[in-house]
């Protein structure tokens, strides 16, 4: 048995993660990107988003957000379009709740784009979850 040789293990390598609290420089799109909003995860590192130009691509997660970065429905993204295919791009950047209220205020994304605050289950104010009917009790027949 060859010995160990190291100072831990695989929980070593990966270290922690202690940039979550880590303000950064809110990102523009430049000529060549689009902002977007996920509409699906397809899985394989892929997506279907709705940029805000008016099409929905085909998106693929590069490999510097893959394991890194969760991406989901929902999310604001920032989009690097393709020259050579106008229907597929690639999720550059991901943008938090409070870098997407922002580019809403500065008026880089439209207004009646939905910030996804936290878990895509979650139900709004006022809504149940189902349809609004209307009816009463007299209306329904005993079984």
């Amino acid at each position: 048995m060859p010995k160990n040789k190291g100072k831990g293990g695989k929980n070593r390598r990966r270290g922690k993660n202690d940039n979550e609290n880590d303000k950064r420089e809110l990102v523009f799109k430049e000529d060549g990107q689009e902002y977007a909003q996920i509409l699906k995860m397809l899985g394989n590192g892929r997506c279907e988003a709705y940029c805000f130009d008016g099409e929905k691509r085909l998106c693929h997660i590069r490999g510097k957000l893959r394991k890194k970065v969760w991406v989901n429905v929902g999310d604001i993204v920032l989009l690097g379009l393709r020259d050579f295919q106008n229907e597929k791009a690639d999720v550059i950047l991901k943008y938090t709740p409070e870098e997407s209220r922002n580019l809403k205020r500065y008026g880089e994304i439209p207004d009646n784009a939905q910030i996804n605050e936290g878990g895509a289950d979650e139900v709004e104010e006022g809504e149940e979850g189902g349809a609004d009917i209307d009816f009463d009790f007299d209306d329904v027949d005993d079984i």
